[in-house]
């Protein structure tokens, strides 16, 4: 992949997980990263362990917050060249009838009304420096439907719209929007997916994990990694044709339990 010293990157929820290993990617290869997130350790151990990041907490929850961290990149970078909407929240693990509206509400206002707010934010100046990119994470399990996790299904779903249509209103001002679908990630995050999904059907953590790759050609979890690799592909050149995309990274992800 060609590199592109010194583009102005912005990724949400960059403290841990895949968020950590693109911003140590992107830092790499020279690019100026500012990192947001809920976490402040996670965070001061970021900025420790990967020198020249920048780092500024941000609720993805709250307007405000994201209003006060496009500021922070306006102030810190200058601009933003690429912005990877990482954030996300599992929601909860119940039937639908279950579903507390309030549960609701929260996993659709982090994980779809936060994109959309770094959008807005950002928009207006990548079109005055005549270009930028944006990645969205989203899911496998939009495509597949996930029994007993509807807000988090729903709002993933919603990104793909969101993409889509991104794409075709911004591509004349030469800003490219694309998503990213994984399958299940290793880390802390799907470890507590695994128990809170085991217990929600009453099976063991070992039976529920082996269902998880039970339905993936690959028969094989995704690592960080593998995340990674493809937001740094469609943020540098040799993606620069590439707008509009729903880029599934999951073994192919043919069915979820």
């Amino acid at each position: 992949m060609t590199t592109t010293d010194g583009q102005r990157i912005l990724v949400t929820a960059g403290a841990g997980g895949a968020g950590r290993v693109m911003v140590r990617d992107f830092a790499a290869r020279g690019d100026r990263v500012l990192v947001c997130d809920l976490d402040g350790e996670a965070l001061a151990r970021l900025k420790g362990e990967i020198p020249g990041v920048l780092t500024v907490p941000c609720d993805a929850g709250s307007a405000a917050s994201i209003a006060e961290t496009i500021e922070a990149a306006q102030r810190l970078l200058g601009g933003v060249d690429v912005l990877v909407n990482n954030v996300g929240i599992s929601g909860p693990t119940a039937a639908a009838e279950d579903v507390a509206l309030e549960e609701w509400e929260t996993a659709l206002r982090v994980n779809l009304t936060s994109h959309f707010l770094f959008a807005r934010g950002l928009i207006p100046g990548m079109k005055r420096q005549g270009g930028g990119a944006i990645v969205t994470i989203s899911s496998g399990s939009a495509r597949t439907g996930l029994p007993l996790r509807l807000p988090y299904v729903v709002s993933k779903g919603a990104l793909l719209s969101l993409t889509t249509n991104l794409a075709r209103e911004l591509g004349p001002f030469g800003i490219r929007v694309n998503a990213i679908l994984p399958g299940p990630i290793r880390g802390e995050r799907i470890a507590r997916i695994i128990r809170e999904k085991a217990a929600a059907l009453g099976v063991s953590e070992a039976d529920y994990e082996e269902s998880l790759t039970r339905y993936t050609s690959l028969r094989t979890l995704m690592d960080p990694e593998d995340i990674a690799a493809m937001v740094l592909f469609l943020a540098l050149s040799a993606g620069r044709r590439i707008t509009g995309q729903l880029i599934g990274v999951d073994g192919n992800l043919e069915w979820e339990e």
